[in-house]
């Protein structure tokens, strides 16, 4: 009820007029600027009471007794505080400095508090659906360009943290993503602990020679103990690894971490392994590349990487299969691309204040087939449209940060409603 409150009084929603519990009108001169860190809810807020102008912060709570309960009374950063909003009035509160505060009681209109509990309590997983067809395009496409500029914000941030550790390497950056994404979701955790077991100064060390890069990450994954295949190439990879683990000191993951049964055969990790090796002889010049290069059609064509011979006719260790290339597929690129490439760009363009390449991961993503999953099936349905990747990327943002958190209140579509239903 709080955050309702919160809401009315920022975009003054109050459908009476407001009156000090002594008596006295109130006049909004300025609702002020809203807080989300510690101290008072709004910052910088102007009112008229009675005759007096006054100018400070606003605190707002459910009932005067959090005044207390939240010790605002003995703290000195509240001192500051010129109105006390409540959702119901009661005993008057003073600051740190002793002084009795002017407290106001907010009313909830009973239309705003119907459609806010209707969205809280909905099971529906996306709350609003059965209204968000019915918003204006404009106001659509204006909100799908907030959400996927938060979106690639949240992964530039995961982008720093790993800045921070691998100290200002974007190749070594780059390769865990990289990795990571090639787990394509069921193998990212595990493909992300390989990336970090198998260090890229070491791999790159041998990337003249694929089968020592292969037998690196399969042996740094765990595949290799496990594996009683003994057909020549299966042997030469063990050979080399025994060979590389003493000399490099390296210790491998268990390979039970990655996800094995009811895995389409072209999504094995055996397969995606010897995809990754192939693609990583290409890393020391790839990030590069992918900087410089302004045609979207030639950075995806940097990650077409056909697999090595052997697993032209296996999808894993010891089974064979009939003969194929086994390049990356389409849909697999593409989420490579979306998940790898953007993220990067724009995390790039952020930490050097390059818009050109902020704009370039944008662009990217429009260029890029929508994807398709439940999420976005489940926006599809409500009405709204889906051109590309930049679509569904600002959907999954919606999705995961909104709807599931059920922040109604803070997404535009929401306040729309609230405010029209």
């Amino acid at each position: 009820m709080e955050l309702l409150l919160h809401y009315i009084w920022k975009y003054k929603l109050y459908q009476h007029e407001l009156t000090t519990t002594e008596g006295l009108p109130i006049e909004v001169i300025d609702v002020g600027t809203s807080n989300t860190d510690a101290g008072p809810d709004f910052f910088n807020a102007k009112v008229k009471i009675g005759e007096e102008v006054w100018a400070g912060n606003i605190e707002i709570h459910t009932q005067p007794e959090d005044w207390i309960k939240h010790k605002h009374h003995l703290d000195k950063s509240y001192n500051s505080v010129i109105l006390h909003v409540v959702g119901k009035a009661g005993a008057g509160v003073v600051n740190q400095a002793g002084q009795l505060l002017p407290q106001c009681e907010l009313h909830v209109p009973p239309k705003l508090r119907n459609n806010y509990e209707y969205l809280l309590s909905s099971d529906i997983a996306v709350p609003c659906s059965n209204f968000i067809g019915t918003v204006p395009s404009i106001h659509i496409l204006t909100m799908m360009e907030s959400l996927l500029v938060e979106r690639l914000e949240r992964k530039s941030r995961d982008v720093f943290r790993l800045l921070d550790r691998f100290e200002n390497s974007w190749n070594d950056v780059f390769y865990t993503i990289l990795s990571r994404n090639f787990g394509f979701g069921l193998n990212a955790e595990p493909f992300e602990r390989l990336a970090l077991a198998m260090p890229l100064s070491i791999l790159l060390k041998h990337s003249d020679q694929l089968l020592q890069m292969e037998a690196l990450l399969f042996g740094q994954a765990g595949m290799l103990d496990d594996s009683d295949a003994d057909d020549e190439y299966v042997l030469s990879l063990k050979r080399e690894y025994q060979f590389l683990r003493a000399k490099y000191n390296l210790k491998p993951l268990d390979s039970f971490l990655f996800k094995k049964l009811r895995v389409r055969p072209t999504g094995s990790p055996f397969l995606r392994i010897a995809q990754l090796a192939k693609l990583c002889q290409m890393i020391p010049g790839l990030f590069s590349m992918i900087l410089e290069t302004e045609d979207v059609g030639k950075i995806r064509l940097f990650f077409h990487v056909n697999a090595s011979e052997y697993w032209q006719t296996h999808y894993s260790f010891k089974d064979k299969s009939p003969q194929k290339s086994k390049y990356l597929g389409d849909a697999s690129l593409d989420v490579i691309l979306i998940n790898t490439v953007a993220p990067i760009l724009f995390a790039y363009g952020l930490k050097t204040g390059s818009d050109s390449h902020l704009n370039k991961a944008t662009a990217f993503l429009e260029t890029l087939r929508p994807e398709a999953n439940s999420i976005v099936s489940q926006f599809v349905r409500a009405g709204l449209n889906v051109g590309s990747a930049y679509d569904t990327q600002a959907f999954i943002q919606l999705k995961r940060e909104y709807c599931e958190k059920r922040k109604c209140l803070f997404c535009r579509v929401g306040h729309r409603l609230l405010k029209e239903l």
